[in-house]
């Protein structure tokens, strides 16, 4: 059976070679036949320390880890910062 991969943002990067992910999934719902965004917070494992806050990640079941972690990170796209990207200008 294939390992499930979720992608998700992360929200908290403080704890050792941990970092809690938020999964965002849409549905429609069954009698409103609106769609519905529900959250839920992953603890995944990142043996690197690399991500940090606002990155977008994939995580992937994994053996228990820890009591609460279930998920390793698997790859990642680093958050660009608004202000960094260009160089100052020089006036």
């Amino acid at each position: 059976m294939p390992k499930r991969v979720l992608q998700g943002v992360v929200v908290s990067d403080k704890q050792d070679k941990t970092v809690v992910v938020r999964v965002e999934r849409r549905f429609t719902h069954p009698v409103m036949k609106k769609t519905v965004r529900r959250t839920k917070k992953y603890q995944a494992h990142d043996e690197t320390n690399v991500y940090a806050v606002g990155d977008t990640v994939w995580i992937e079941e994994h053996k228990p880890i820890s009591r609460t972690k279930r998920w390793a990170v698997v790859r990642g796209e680093k958050r660009v910062e608004k202000g960094a990207a260009r160089p100052a200008e020089a006036g």
